[in-house]
């Protein structure tokens, strides 16, 4: 199969960059899959997997928490808000972080603490519901 280049950069690194057969990403109007010679677009992204085939036995998957994709003729570039390799993520840690921010949301004193706890269980919740969890 055709390879075109590929990267996803979050505002902390540069997540990956190589040469890939295929990408899916969560588009804010849906899933769409990217392939060598895409018609150039540009797209929102919804939280949710980015599915990213090197070779058919090599695939990566990584949670995105919304962004923008960019397709044009030098490859496919992910600017993700926040990215994470969804190795390195953990249910049980998930459910145990959303308890201990409602807990924060609870105890908060003014409302600028509880706005801020507010927003991270916004953000923990659309990492649970991206992975079906």
């Amino acid at each position: 199969m055709a390879t075109f280049h590929f990267e996803l950069v979050s505002p902390e690194k540069l997540l990956f960059s190589g040469d890939v057969e295929a990408v899916v990403a969560p588009g804010a109007d849906g899933q769409f899959t990217v392939l060598k010679d895409h018609a150039p677009v540009m797209a929102m992204l919804k939280p949710g997997v980015v599915e990213i085939t090197e070779t058919p036995s090599k695939k990566e998957k990584l949670f995105v928490r919304g962004g923008f994709a960019d397709v044009s003729q030098d490859g496919f570039t992910i600017l993700a808000e926040h990215a994470i390799p969804l190795a390195e993520l953990d249910a049980a840690k998930i459910d145990a972080d959303i308890k201990d921010v409602r807990e924060d949301i609870a105890d908060a004193k003014t409302d600028e603490a509880r706005r801020a706890a507010s927003e991270k269980l916004a953000q923990l919740q659309e990492v649970k519901a991206a992975l079906g969890l």
